[in-house]
């Protein structure tokens, strides 16, 4: 049987009981077989009121436009700076995540690496008055070490930019850089003034956003392992909650409902890239999915 005592974030309840019932059948899963994917944003750390990345790219914007105030000009980055997010809707989210992503072309990876390591280790949630690194779900965390300690294979699969969250995926969740799938940013492959190779980033995205369908296909051709259990808390996580559920043995699909306002926000959670044709967590009802209400089923929130 499995120790009730390692999640002890969770409050006792169907969801919990459904997580320690998926725990003890999960010793019947070949080891090989024992894979597990989290979603990132809204299901292992916070992602209101702006996502992390997004807090980093306007860090970094900021620092720009004091060493060259021309770039404030620019429409994308002028919408940023003001927080107008009617602005950013109408030139479009993609665009504007696209502008911010140039603003490191021409790193190579160990500096972004170390830009982004800077920020996390620096920040504040704007809202929770938190440090940046302690807005990570501690029961989340909890399910993380109970996977593993059954030798689960545990991955990070993003809607967001690739790079940025291996630079941080062990520090914050003990998961490393090689099993995170995210939105990726092309390479360019050059020589440095000695003649070495030299990789720099460039401001393109190879492939689809990294949501819905794209969550699958590239976990397929990255990591070639398909999910027993899966987590996420949109619609952009539909397909990767199918694919876990779709498993002939065990199998567990969790959705996270976001319905705290006193301990961190509550919202419908949406796609970024395309609109769903009903709530998420109807579709979790309509599809046996198990959801998490964040208000009922976890004890405490933030580590």
């Amino acid at each position: 049987m499995t120790d009730v005592g390692q999640l002890p974030s969770w409050r006792p309840g169907g969801t919990r009981d459904a997580l320690l019932g998926f725990l003890d059948d999960a010793t019947t899963i070949p080891p090989e077989d024992r894979v597990a994917y989290f979603d990132n944003d809204g299901t292992l750390w916070c992602e209101r009121p702006t996502y992390v990345q997004y807090e980093f790219y306007v860090d970094a914007l900021r620092r720009r436009v004091e060493a060259d105030p021309s770039l404030a000009g620019e429409a994308e980055f002028r919408a940023v700076l003001a927080g107008d997010s009617a602005a950013v809707g109408e030139i479009g989210l993609e665009r504007v995540a696209l502008a911010l992503a140039g603003l490191f072309q021409g790193l190579d990876p160990q500096a972004f690496t170390r830009e982004a390591r800077t920020f996390l280790a620096g920040g504040a949630h704007p809202t929770l008055g938190r440090p940046l690194s302690a807005v990570r779900y501690r029961p989340m965390l909890e399910l993380l070490d109970a996977l593993r300690a059954l030798d689960f294979t545990v991955g990070v699969v993003t809607g967001g930019g690739t790079e940025f969250v291996r630079a941080v995926s062990q520090e914050l969740y003990g998961v490393p850089p090689e099993l995170v799938v995210g939105t990726m940013i092309a390479y360019d492959l050059g020589q440095d003034a000695d003649g070495r190779p030299a990789l720099r980033r460039t401001a393109r995205v190879l492939g689809d956003v990294n949501e819905g369908a794209a969550k699958v296909t590239n976990i397929q051709t990255q990591l070639g392992r398909p999910p027993v259990l899966a987590a996420g808390n949109s619609a952009g996580d539909h397909e990767l909650l199918e694919w876990a559920a779709a498993a002939a043995g065990p199998h567990l699909s969790l959705l996270v409902d976001h319905d705290d306002p006193e301990r961190e926000f509550a919202y419908a959670s949406q796609a970024q890239t395309f609109e769903a044709t009903e709530p998420v967590t109807a579709t979790a009802d309509r599809l046996g999915w198990t959801t998490v209400s964040m208000k009922d089923d976890w004890a405490v929130v933030f580590p």
